[in-house]
């Protein structure tokens, strides 16, 4: 009996290192959420002086690495005292805000094992860092060391067939080769270089954890066939650089016990596991329970599309990387600038600010819009690259400058992003069944006029699922099935099944959805690489 209680008290908490904030979500065994804290870096850190959690100066966003130590040993207080016992918990993973990157100087482990319990972290870890302030995400200023990287690959294709992607200014191979060839004495007084994630994770185990496959695959480094670095790039990024950063390592790893300054400050358990984490991408994958055959959409400010792959095709956009929870596997992203402000743009224009109205014009207009395609970009586009402005087309492919009338337009939008999205995906090697699921979130969600062309264009069925904080919730399932035994014991698909049923269909497609939408996004396809075409051209002046 005892035991069964002590299983039943058992505990598992996911932590999400993002850009404006640390947030935790508590789980228990049954995959309940039992508590939910956070901690808001502007409002309640301000001594760090950060706007929407960072430091800008034009094209460089940093953030003060030593405010994430601080915002961690604030949310560990806030959990107590939300009534979180810590000797309960049996596991702890998570993730981080992707590509960022934390730089320990020479002898910081040290430090770092020593770590006094009657003192906080952030004081005793000040003098840990070679670099204070981390490069993160937002960050646009190595376009020079982007260069460097392509031609060390021999080109972005084949940069992006080795590592997922094509050099971004974002990843973190660029950023520390910035550093190094600007600020050689910081780079030859790092010891260390982690990610967010696995900065995190060293936090908790008192030591200086690895990276794992999948954060790794966002930084230009990993070649992600094999899953260890590539060494022509390294060399040019910098000298002794794998001693800095180690070997990569399996998401899916136990990268060690609680340390014992977290034993003896806030009673954790000794045999407390701590789970590598993972970029907030990757881990927004197993928060929304998503499996193989699976599309995850969110659909939000900027529109995301996660895929589960097993036989990638890597191309110049998008990004393919390790699969957080299954080591066969590996995962696409696909992510989209004109996502709900274009979609409010066209509400106020042609349906008086209306979503109701919006959403009438929709369902009064065919399935297939009478042939007439349109793509919309207030902002210059991810996918296809530098797209801006409107483009409409008529069902014999010529241009137009408008459309007939107001429902034309506004399915025209929704349609054309949604076999946007579809091709894309199927481009980079996804293969839709007729077990795919679509998994939507974010604020479109709820308008079951777009979840109904969703359903439409990809000819699959479409779910909705509660995944408010879905990086920090794969961080707490992970931390359970970690805990559990991990694959030894039965599958991360299999441990969150009960999650997965628990989904909402909300959108089934039409009987003709694939007669309709079938040669449309044939035409959609040649009319895109039209518009690649003419902007390619008008950019060079030709």
């Amino acid at each position: 009996m005892e035991e069964e209680k002590n299983d039943e008290e058992k505990c598992y908490v996911g932590l999400d290192f993002s850009t404006q904030q640390i947030k935790a979500v508590v789980i228990n065994g049954r995959l309940d959420v039992i508590a939910e804290t956070h901690v808001h870096f502007d409002s309640m850190l301000p001594e760090y002086r950060t706007y929407g959690g960072v430091h800008s100066s034009g094209s460089k966003v940093t953030a003060p690495t030593i405010m994430w130590v601080k915002a961690l040993d604030m949310l560990l207080d806030k959990l107590r005292v939300a009534g979180v016992e810590f000797a309960n918990v049996a596991g702890i993973s998570g993730a981080g805000q992707q590509h960022g990157s934390v730089f320990w100087r020479n002898g910081a482990e040290d430090i770092l094992t020593g770590l006094q319990p009657e003192r906080f972290m952030h004081e005793q870890l000040s003098s840990a860092f070679s670099v204070q302030d981390s490069p993160i995400w937002m960050d646009s200023s190595t376009s020079e060391q982007c260069a460097l990287l392509e031609n060390a690959a021999g080109g972005p294709e084949k940069l992006s067939q080795i590592t997922g992607s094509r050099a971004y200014e974002r990843f973190t191979g660029n950023q520390i080769c910035k550093l190094r060839m600007q600020r050689p004495e910081s780079y030859n007084n790092t010891g260390r270089v982690s990610l967010v994630s696995s900065f995190a994770a060293s936090l908790l185990t008192g030591k200086i954890v690895e990276i794992d496959w999948a954060d790794a695959g966002g930084m230009n480094l990993m070649d992600i066939k094999t899953k260890q670095w590539d060494k022509d790039i390294m060399e040019v990024v910098g000298p002794n650089l794998a001693a800095k950063l180690g070997m990569p390592i399996s998401t899916s790893s136990v990268v060690g016990n609680m340390s014992t300054y977290m034993q003896e400050r806030y009673g954790f358990d000794p045999e407390c596991v701590v789970g590598a984490f993972t970029g907030d991408n990757p881990s927004s994958l197993a928060g929304l329970a998503m499996k193989e055959g699976d599309i995850g959409l969110s659909l939000g400010t900027s529109d995301t599309v996660f895929v589960w792959l097993k036989d990638p095709q890597p191309q110049l956009t998008g990004h393919v990387w390790p699969n957080p929870v299954d080591e066969n596997a590996y995962m696409a992203l696909l992510c989209y600038k004109n996502g709900s402000l274009t979609r409010e743009r066209l509400r106020d224009s042609c349906a008086d600010g209306s979503w109701d109205i919006f959403n009438e014009l929709i369902d009064s207009t065919t399935r297939g819009n009478f042939g007439n395609i349109g793509m919309y970009f207030d902002h210059p586009e991810i996918v296809p690259d530098g797209l801006l402005g409107d483009y409409r087309f008529n069902k014999s492919d010529e241009p137009a400058i408008r459309f007939a009338g107001n429902e034309t337009e506004v399915r025209a939008l929704i349609e054309g992003q949604m076999m946007a999205k579809r091709i894309h995906a199927e481009r980079m090697g996804f293969n839709l069944t007729p077990q795919t699921r679509i998994l939507v979130t974010g604020g479109a969600s709820v308008n079951t006029a777009i979840l109904q062309v969703v359903a439409d264009v990809f000819n699959a069925n479409v779910y909705t699922q509660s995944a408010a904080n879905s990086a920090a919730m794969g961080g707490a399932y992970r931390a359970l099935h970690l805990a559990k035994g991990g694959n030894e014991t039965c599958s991360f698909s299999d441990l969150i099944a009960p999650v997965a049923e628990a989904a909402k269909q909300v959108a089934t497609p039409s009987k003709d959805a694939h007669a309709t939408y079938g040669p449309l996004m044939v035409r959609f396809k040649h009319l895109e690489q039209v518009v690649v075409e003419m902007n390619r051209k008008k950019t060079k002046g030709e």
